[in-house]
């Protein structure tokens, strides 16, 4: 069984890459997980690599800061490769299944469309009662 479950803060913003021949998205990060901590331990955190395929990498890009707080559901790979002076890489990364947003931060921040417009307040009586409606006497609540 091969199945990793993470909750993490972004430590970069997300890059996005598309395939050569299908161009599909490929969406990179990475997460920072605080290990737990004995009494009187040094705090200690771990910063997988995050890979995640598709639409799902799309959102990432989009609705996604360093920053903000996700959960991740994947497993995970490991691999390797020689770099330009000769030596032997090894890497591990999380290829995610699901990645869930867990913190919005502020929501206007990344989106395209305009901010909502906030709804002009109704005019109100002198009881506090909006303009159009009534107020109900205790003996008119039938419970």
């Amino acid at each position: 069984m091969n199945n990793v479950v993470l909750i993490g803060r972004l430590t970069r913003d997300p890059e996005v890459r598309y395939t050569s021949e299908t161009q599909m998205a490929v969406a990179r990060f990475s997460v920072a997980i605080d290990r737990p901590v004995r009494s009187g331990g040094e705090k200690q955190t771990d910063f997988p690599n995050v890979v995640v395929f598709g639409k799902q990498a799309e959102n990432c890009e989009r609705f996604l800061r360093k920053g903000r707080l996700v959960g991740v559901q994947g497993r995970i790979q490991t691999g390797k490769y020689t770099n330009k002076d000769g030596a032997t890489v090894y890497t591990t990364e999380v290829v995610a299944n699901n990645v869930e947003f867990l913190d919005w931060g502020d929501r206007n921040e990344r989106s395209d469309r305009p901010a909502p417009q906030q709804a002009s307040s109704p005019q109100k009586d002198d009881m506090g009662i909006p303009e159009g409606f009534q107020a109900i006497e205790d003996e008119d609540i039938p419970f």
